[in-house]
């Protein structure tokens, strides 16, 4: 988000960035808020679907008088910068508004950051300006928000969705191992990023060595869990058309599209396309 901002000479990209979001750009969960019966419902669905969004963030609130006051926090350890925290705010009011097709006026906006010298853009994006180096994130408005019905909503589809993401949520989490349990954090970090053994290490609290004796003692390596994860990754992402080859290297962090093409090659004895191909017939698309 930091290169993002300085390559587009945007400073309040994150801020932006929000108000563009679509709903598809969330994938399976994306569809399961588009047809929740209301907004706390999809509020739900957000916060017990999270994980399948690979998200830093998650989300809580609470009714406080006539309002409510919606809580978004960190999930990983370590810190991020203001233009991620500031997308969660835009992007959460852009979907109210949108899921409702109402403009919902908010009463109070809280940062944990410190203020930017120029404030402007953020009454263009709230219609006021937050207040700076807070506790917590905080956006507050009405609590009538929580039972505006969504527009797009449809019971059917949503229980189709829903037993998918359901389904997605548990592969996800299914962690008895600690093998697993590094598989499943793997996966969390992409896109944002593709966790390194230091922090790996760090995200589970014990040392380098003792990670790498806990993966020994199930057999495996931190490198063969990479590459797994990676693996089955890339193959997922095969499956969608949406993908472009050049996408999926990018996504997975290969340093160009040849270096991805190679590696699934050596993985697989196919190409992503050869891949691609054999997937779409067997499944009937072709």
């Amino acid at each position: 988000m930091i290169a993002a901002a300085n390559y587009t000479q945007d400073n309040y990209f994150g801020l932006h960035q929000g108000q563009i979001i679509e709903l598809a750009d969330m994938g399976i969960l994306g569809y399961v808020l588009l047809h929740s019966k209301n907004i706390v419902d999809a509020l739900t669905a957000y916060q017990r679907y999270n994980v399948i969004l690979c998200n830093v963030f998650n989300l809580d609130w609470e009714v406080e008088g006539d309002d409510v006051l919606i809580r978004f926090f960190l999930q990983l350890p370590g810190q991020i910068s203001r233009h991620v925290v500031e997308e969660m705010a835009s992007s959460l009011c852009h979907l109210i508004n949108k899921l409702s097709n109402q403009h919902i006026p908010l009463q109070e906006i809280r940062f944990i950051h410190d203020a930017p010298a120029d404030l402007r853009p953020y009454t263009a994006v709230f219609g006021k300006i937050p207040c700076f180096g807070g506790k917590d994130n905080v956006l507050r408005m009405s609590k009538d928000v929580l039972k505006y019905p969504i527009l797009y909503s449809d019971a059917r589809l949503l229980g189709v969705f829903e037993n998918i993401a359901r389904e997605t949520k548990d592969e996800l989490t299914q962690a008895s191992r600690f093998s697993d349990r590094v598989i499943q954090w793997m996966k969390e970090c992409v896109p944002s990023f593709f966790s390194t053994l230091q922090q790996t290490a760090e995200y589970f609290k014990i040392s380098i060595r003792t990670l790498q004796n806990k993966l020994k003692a199930e057999q495996t390596s931190y490198n063969e869990l990479s590459v797994r994860v990676r693996k089955e990754l890339a193959m997922s992402y095969l499956q969608k058309r949406e993908y472009s080859i050049g996408d999926i290297a990018y996504l997975l962090y290969f340093s160009e599209p040849s270096a991805f093409q190679s590696a699934f090659k050596k993985w697989t004895g196919l190409t992503p396309g050869q891949y691609r191909i054999k997937f779409s017939k067997e499944s009937g698309f072709i």
